[in-house]
């Protein structure tokens, strides 16, 4: 059962659930509850699960934390307080675990002293432990002795200290287990591992865990409260949910610059326009946060607003940092402590403060270009107005028409709480591996009993008895002795006979050392055929490339010829455009949800024009949807121009166009599907047409991807009509599109390296032994071996997971298949056109996108402005 609550009680009925000394302690601290804690405080006492939900600064972890601290203080005052772990609080962060500790000492220490100075009762100390990879051996010798009462795991400490022998058995009476950011962890496969951990662990305890969740903004929360609690006899745990997530009121205003033109403006024009819009909000604030989409945009951002600030002299260049993954951790604490000291005036990041880091005031945030998702939208602007009554204030700048509709509709759908749907693993088999031969280190299981425990975890609820079968006939080595070669043993014992599992020798250690969910990431070395060695890639933007594309490397481009191992081979190429931008990988991908919505727009757009007009449109615009008058002109503008240029047909969600367009300048024939379902089901539906099309035509096809289409390009000398469109989309077909994916898959770079990581999270490839590290070049060499054993094992777990892994959570087939379901069934219309000239607007930015790349920002431009001159001298000659 979930139930939903979302108004709080009256605080009377609250205080009557807390000891006098910690009701003395908290209104002398903090004064009044918030409605979050009002709302959780008896649910947690009561010792029902809870999921809550809040903004940062709402009082989430004192919400959690209060009254289990109130319980532990209550068996202390009976004297029935043991040396054992009652609590055990689970955060994404390793990094931020030693903050939480000191600030949970804060309501620790000030009730204990409460209690004596005022009631005269005598409080022993409630023990604080942190337990991460980074805990020394000492530290844990010592909690061996003396356990925390409340111990700070991450997911992947927590997995190893359930099979750690002699600290194991202080976890037999643990009562409560708080998440944290569980948003964070729920839609990866660190939340898989964790889902599976607490089974395990609930599983060992005596009595039940009670579990509570603390997050962020998220939807749907019934599925969240689903992974928080896990199932029994295919029924969720109860659980209630505390839902206080649009209770502090926010202000959104989208900005596109006045002074500049957006469409004909070069790179030039357009940045300084960006930068005088960043200035005045930064002086009109005490602090803004700005988020970038990627690091290389957050390092340029922040070396030009020193520049601007360093010049005009109204603000120190120091007063000024840049936040984000790549930065040492020494600079990213330092930064957070200046925020938090409120000594700086603007700090520039991409995803690196959207988690719950406590960074003190922020009085504005900047979003540069869409963030992607109403649901990120909401989180990056709620971290400004730190209290529950401050308001968040939000600013969106957008210089690029699309950017500018998908700004629009995010603002809307976020001031209407119109969130989009998590997406959490399904089976994961990987991690499954792990877990089993984690369990073998626990005890001897019976078949039938791991996969009941197993099945009780929501990411595994759907696990098949024949899925849970090969995942163990693999670890016990039941494939034969063909993975021997390249070292590959078996991890378990298993009887088939007794149907029973366990433990192997010198297994144990294997474990502690490999045990994780996250891979490992390297840099990939870059050569010329003739064995010049030219530089280094990111091994995440391999995954995107196929023989033939071109990239920038160290500002020349180079044309991508193969892999071998963590080697890339390459050609020099001159005069060629990218087809692969440098920062590709980095991009968000904007949500289905969002994406479809953005669609709605554009047809909602379109509808108004044709009924009412341009200028009542544009008054329309700006009366649904809050923005400025000079804003809604340049997005009716846009439509009315794809209306124009196209004879009345906008893509939406509920039509999909195809556009053949012959490129004379770069001798190119280009198919482009204007398709609005984000990047992630454009990437599967743009590869399986690809494929078609290449069997069809006899040729390589080129795919270029974005959040609202795809293009596929042919070599100018192939003939493709209409009727030969009609029939490749009538190829792909919902109950098809996941075969042909797998085919389009099988010798792709993606594989290659997903397959790698999935073989380390199932231990077939080994990222630590004997406690030195193993080289990730010897680990992919030896990974392209065993895919090729792989291949020919039916249903072999490592392989099927890397499918799944590459078509369910790099792409989204799921989705997919839906879209291919409404073509089928007629809710979505497809249409086929050629232009003639130049193209039409919405198709601008897909071009651009597969011909440049950011370090030619100038070049895009150019390209932009001369594909729009094309387009006005074609509707003038009309």
């Amino acid at each position: 059962m979930l139930r939903v609550i979302q108004r709080p009680p009256k605080e009377e009925v609250v205080l009557e659930y807390l000891r006098p000394y910690t009701i003395e302690w908290f209104k002398g601290k903090y004064g009044s509850f918030t409605p979050a804690q009002l709302m959780s405080i008896p649910i947690i006492k009561e010792g029902f699960n809870v999921l809550i939900t809040s903004p940062t600064g709402t009082g989430k972890t004192l919400a959690a934390f209060l009254p289990i601290i109130d319980e532990l203080y209550g068996l202390a005052e009976k004297g029935c307080l043991e040396d054992r772990v009652y609590v055990i609080y689970v955060s994404p962060l390793r990094a931020l675990n030693n903050d939480i500790k000191k600030n949970l000492e804060v309501p620790i220490e000030g009730v204990r002293s409460i209690a004596e100075e005022v009631f005269s009762i005598k409080l022993p100390k409630i023990r604080v432990g942190v337990r991460t990879s980074d805990t020394s051996q000492y530290e844990k010798q010592k909690m061996l002795k003396e356990p925390p009462h409340i111990m700070i795991t991450t997911p992947e400490s927590l997995a190893i200290v359930l099979v750690a022998p002699k600290f194991r058995r202080h976890l037999k009476k643990v009562r409560w287990i708080i998440i944290d950011e569980i948003h964070e962890l729920a839609s990866s496969k660190r939340g898989a591992h964790l889902s599976l951990s607490l089974e395990r662990l609930e599983e060992f305890v005596e009595g039940e865990i009670q579990r509570i969740g603390l997050s962020a903004t998220i939807a749907p929360l019934e599925e969240v409260a689903k992974f928080l609690v896990g199932f029994i006899d295919n029924k969720p745990r109860k659980c209630f949910i505390v839902d206080a997530r649009f209770l502090k009121p926010m202000e959104l205003e989208v900005v596109c610059p006045k002074d500049v033109d957006i469409v004909k403006g070069s790179a030039e024009e357009i940045n300084n326009a960006i930068y005088r819009v960043l200035e005045e909000v930064i002086k009109e604030h005490k602090t803004t946060l700005v988020f970038t989409n990627t690091r290389s945009s957050t390092e340029r951002v922040v070396y030009k607003l020193r520049k601007i600030f360093e010049k005009n002299g109204i603000i120190n260049a120091d007063e000024i940092e840049a936040h984000h993954s790549s930065l040492s951790r020494e600079v990213r604490l330092s930064v957070e402590d200046k925020l938090k000291k409120g000594e700086l005036k603007a700090v520039v990041c991409s995803t690196s403060l959207e988690l719950g880091i406590d960074i003190g005031y922020i009085d504005a945030v900047v979003l540069l270009s869409s963030p992607k998702s109403v649901t990120r939208l909401i989180q990056r602007v709620g971290r400004s107005g730190h209290s529950l009554s401050d308001v968040s204030k939000g600013y969106l700048i957008a210089v690029d028409r699309d950017d500018l509709v998908e700004v629009t509709v995010l603002a809307k759908l976020a001031k209407e709480r119109k969130l989009d749907r998590i997406r959490i693993p399904r089976k994961p088999l990987d991690i499954l591996a792990q877990h089993i031969v984690g369990m073998s280190l626990e005890r001897k299981w019976r078949i039938n009993e791991a996969f009941k425990v197993i099945k009780r975890a929501y990411n595994y609820r759907d696990l098949s008895f024949e899925e849970f079968m090969n995942v163990i006939r693999y670890l016990a080595g039941k494939y034969g002795d063909v993975f021997e070669t390249i070292n590959v043993y078996s991890k378990i014992w298993y009887s088939e006979l007794e149907g029973v599992f366990g433990r192997k020798r010198n297994v144990r250690m294997i474990y502690y050392l490999n045990t994780g969910a996250i891979p490992d990431e390297a840099k990939v070395r870059v050569f010329l055929e003739n064995g010049r060695y030219v530089g280094d890639l990111e091994e995440e933007f391999i995954e995107y490339l196929t023989p033939g594309d071109v990239f920038v490397l160290g500002g020349r481009t180079y044309e991508f010829i193969r892999s071998e191992g963590m080697k890339v081979i390459v050609r020099r190429v001159e005069h060629q455009r990218p087809t692969v931008p440098s920062w590709f990988s980095e991009m968000l991908p904007l949500t289905f949800d969002s994406a479809l919505e953005v669609g709605r727009f554009r047809r909602f757009v379109a509808g108004l024009i044709k009924d009412k007009g341009i200028e009542e449109a544009v008054e329309e615009v700006v009366k649904a949807y809050g923005v400025d008058k000079y804003v809604a002109k340049h997005i009716v503008r846009y439509i009315y121009e794809q209306m124009v240029s196209t004879g009345g047909l906008v893509p939406s969600d509920k039509l999909v166009l195809i556009e053949l367009w012959d490129d004379e300048a770069s001798y190119t024939k280009n198919v482009i599907f204007h398709a609005i379902f984000g990047r992630r089901v454009n990437d599967a539906l743009s590869r399986a047409y690809a494929y078609v099309m290449s069997n069809s035509l006899g040729v390589n096809v080129r795919v270029t991807v974005t959040d609202y289409g795809f293009m596929l390009t042919l070599p100018y000398t192939i003939e493709i009509g209409l009727e030969d469109i009609v029939n490749i989309v009538s190829s792909v077909r919902s109950e098809n599109v996941r075969e042909i994916l797998r085919r389009v898959l099988r010798r792709s770079e993606v594989l290659k390296r997903r397959f790698r990581h999935c073989a380390e999270r199932a231990f077939a490839l080994l990222r630590k032994y004997r406690g030195s590290d193993t080289s990730i070049s010897r680990r992919q060499f030896n990974s392209e071996i065993l895919l090729k054993i792989s291949e020919r094992i039916p249903g072999f777990p490592i392989l099927e997971e890397a499918y799944r892994e590459i078509l369910e959570d790099y792409m989204d087939v799921d989705n997919a298949i839906k879209v291919l379901k409404w073509i089928e069934s007629g809710d979505v219309e497809v249409k086929v056109i050629r232009s003639y000239e130049a193209p039409s607007p919405f198709s601008h930015n897909i071009i651009a996108h597969g011909y440049s790349d950011a370090v030619l920002m100038e070049d895009r431009r150019r390209l932009l402005k001369r594909l729009y001159d094309a387009l006005i001298r074609k509707l003038e000659s009309r």
